[in-house]
């Protein structure tokens, strides 16, 4: 079956860390809507004075977070010792789990460009305590098809046509694809029935669904109804997006900053313990 459009939602620009300008797609607000990511930010500029500022050490506990570099580097840093830097085309998986200390700093590159994406997803109850664990996977790692229509497919978790992206063994079973679609095409994508799949426009415009549907621009996602399918089509113009999806958690969400647990009062534990230097768990990652 066919997924429908259920849900669109339009990126709003924001500030965040220490004076970064983005655009955020979803957070909050949105929850449960997109079970169980919790964020996606879109962040991108020719102005290293929107971005370099960065995100200063801070804390995170409970969920994972996947930084996607299109053009550019980040340099990050955590709490017991881990550093490097993430280049163009570059994929960095953190799992936050019991706790980790670590700050973020984009850097642009030669021409002072800056442009990425950020997703947040939750880990059920009986994971948020695990290890922390960094994926650090380059561009070179993520294998990209080339559909017979000239359809383009990074694959950075997930199978397509037999090809598997490099990220595994996530506990919410998530598929990560960055599609370029060319003009004049209509894409077809099998998907697991029961998750939740969403699509993000960041360039182009794309339509979804049956029937001669309204073309939506970039900045907007779309959010599926159930089904096994999902089709895309273009028009005259092309369309690049992010195609997500990922296996429900529906558990009870207790979220503030950069931390989310089930409960408040494990919430205040997390902030209690950041306080008093007791947040780091397992120092070995």
């Amino acid at each position: 079956m066919k997924r429908g459009i259920n849900k669109i939602f339009y990126s709003q620009p924001t500030i965040d860390g220490a004076g970064v300008y983005l655009n955020r797609v979803f957070a909050n607000a949105q929850v449960p809507d997109f079970d169980p990511f919790l964020l996606l930010d879109a962040f991108g500029s020719n102005d290293k004075a929107k971005y370099l500022k960065g995100f200063p050490w801070h804390p995170h506990r409970g969920i994972e977070t996947i930084t996607y570099i299109q053009q550019g580097k980040v340099e990050h840093k955590d709490s017991m010792g881990n550093s490097g830097v993430i280049y163009s085309g570059d994929v960095q998986w953190m799992t936050a789990g019991s706790g980790i200390i670590h700050e973020e700093m984009p850097k642009g590159d030669g021409s002072d460009a800056m442009f990425g994406f950020q997703l947040w997803a939750n880990l059920p109850a009986s994971n948020k305590m695990m290890p922390p664990r960094y994926r650090d996977v380059r561009k070179g790692e993520i294998p990209e098809i080339v559909l017979e229509d000239g359809t383009k497919i990074k694959i950075i978790c997930g199978t397509v046509n037999g090809t598997q992206g490099p990220v595994k063994d996530i506990v919410t079973d998530p598929e990560y694809l960055d599609v370029s679609i060319p003009a004049n095409t209509l894409f077809s994508h099998s998907v697991k029935t029961g998750h939740t799949v969403f699509a993000f426009i960041y360039e182009g415009s794309a339509g979804f669904g049956d029937g001669d549907e309204k073309m939506m621009h970039k900045g907007t996602a779309v959010l599926f109804t159930d089904g096994d399918e999902v089709e895309i089509k273009t028009n005259e113009e092309h369309a690049k997006l992010l195609l997500i999806s990922g296996k429900p958690i529906k558990e009870q969400i207790a979220w503030h900053g950069p931390i989310v647990m089930n409960t408040q009062q494990e919430l205040e534990v997390a902030f209690e313990e950041f306080n008093n230097g007791t947040f780091i768990k397992d120092p070995k990652v």
